[in-house]
């Protein structure tokens, strides 16, 4: 567990590295109501090329609607988290970023682990509560899905 500076709130990960965390749960919240909308515009998109896609095929490609919402928000962040920058274009504006709790840069699978991590738990509410509860009570922030794909959501100091 990190030692936590409570005047600056930077945390010392223990090799000697710090990553500032405090009120990073709050701003993730605000993060992903924008990624929700960017999500929202990349499923339609999605939506449109799997209905074009469907006409070619004389049906058969409609099956893939099944998977257009759920691969949508999973793409976004392999793509994005997974990427050079590390962070959701919501966590960008806002100033945050991802990485793995080692300090490592994260990976596209990982990326994804953690995206799919999260929608499980969202899709079900009491999972999703204590998901909550645990970034609530976590003193980084960091939320059940974080620990499970091994990842904290940090300052872009």
């Amino acid at each position: 567990m990190a030692n936590t500076d409570l005047t600056t709130g930077r945390q010392d990960n223990g090799g000697g590295r710090e990553w500032r965390t405090s009120g990073v749960l709050t701003s993730r919240l605000f993060a992903w109501l924008i990624d929700l909308v960017i999500i929202a515009l990349w499923t339609v998109m999605l939506a449109i090329i799997v209905g074009v896609l469907g006409f070619l095929t004389f049906g058969l490609g409609w099956f893939l609607f099944a998977l257009v919402v759920p691969a949508s928000g999973i793409i976004y962040s392999m793509v994005t988290v997974g990427g050079a920058r590390q962070s959701t274009i919501g966590m960008r504006m806002l100033g945050m970023r991802v990485m793995r709790a080692d300090g490592g840069r994260v990976d596209a699978i990982t990326a994804g682990a953690h995206a799919l991590f999260f929608y499980l738990a969202a899709s079900t509410g009491l999972l999703w509560l204590a998901d909550v509860v645990i970034g609530v009570i976590d003193d980084r922030g960091r939320m059940g899905h974080d620990y499970l794909a091994g990842l904290v959501v940090v300052w872009n100091d």
